[in-house]
């Protein structure tokens, strides 16, 4: 998978970042979800080659990135912190202006960047996430159930993490096998590269503080940035699984509306995980949108 990549290893913001890159056009950065790595992009990333500059990265805490331990506010692992590595990253590749496509956590990291950069970035794509606040204030038995490691993730270290750790494998084919389409969308080698880095010491600790900073200090920035009017200025992209918990539970559309300027939007055919169930259906997104002429949507 991504051989056709080169790989990188940076040190920025005090961490260092995994990941790969590769091709000719303007730079199109691609972030990851809970419990995976830049691995997702095994199926989209080499037909993107062609058109875009691509970059794909783990996320601090995920994959073969850094692990710091995470701090009493949460501050390591809040959405902030986690968008400035990007700009960092992105800073050291020469890149300073730049789009973004991205997945589940990736997906409100770069809610965040769209927000706190907004210089920075050109269009965003969000694939299968409501707004974080919204999502926690209008959690309801439904929602709970559905996503239940969103309220596991945030008890007090270190109860998650022994449990996970006790078995990461056990955790990677759980969670992602209890969604609409089981396992069968990943392959043999994606499903491993999972449960490689989940085993990997200091991940299950640094996924729950990001699942910690989800409920804390990110709601804070959220709330903050609601009360002072602030939106996602670029044009925005959502896409979400017509099976999946968004779909089920929220209405994506109204919700990215009050947060931005300028979004469109749709569900596509499949479950959670957009890049490995629906690669051509993404492609064909991801072309359209980011190389459509400014100003349109």
């Amino acid at each position: 998978m991504l051989e056709m990549f080169r790989t990188f290893d940076l040190e920025v913001n005090g961490v260092t970042l995994h990941g790969r890159a590769g091709g000719e056009g303007p730079p199109l950065l691609l972030l990851h979800g809970h419990p995976q790595t830049h691995v997702i992009w095994h199926r989209v990333a080499p037909a993107l080659k062609a058109h875009f500059h691509v970059v794909m990265v783990d996320l601090r805490g995920y994959g073969h990135s850094s692990k710091p331990t995470g701090d009493a506010e949460h501050v390591t692992y809040s959405k902030r912190t986690m968008a400035c590595d990007m700009v960092a990253l992105m800073q050291a590749m020469g890149l300073d202006r730049f789009s973004i496509l991205a997945h589940d956590r990736g997906a409100r990291v770069a809610h965040r960047l769209c927000l706190d950069h907004p210089e920075r970035i050109e269009r965003a794509m969000f694939l299968d996430i409501a707004p974080t606040l919204d999502m926690y204030e209008r959690t309801d038995r439904a929602f709970a159930s559905a996503y239940f490691h969103w309220f596991m993730l945030i008890q007090p270290a270190p109860l998650p993490e022994r449990l996970i750790e006790a078995d990461p494998r056990a955790w990677i084919d759980g969670v992602m096998g209890n969604r609409h389409a089981g396992l069968a969308p990943f392959s043999d080698e994606a499903l491993q590269a999972y449960r490689d880095a989940m085993a990997l010491p200091g991940t299950a600790h640094a996924m729950c503080e990001d699942y910690r900073a989800a409920s804390t200090i990110d709601l804070e920035h959220d709330r903050h940035d609601r009360e002072a009017g602030h939106h996602v200025r670029c044009p925005l992209r959502v896409l979400w699984g017509k099976h999946g918990v968004i779909e089920k539970l929220f209405d994506p559309m109204t919700l990215w509306r009050a947060c931005a300027l300028d979004v469109s939007g749709r569900a596509l055919p499949c479950g959670h995980y957009l890049p490995e169930e629906c690669p051509d259906e993404i492609i064909d997104e991801t072309l359209s949108f980011f190389n459509a002429p400014a100003g349109a949507v």
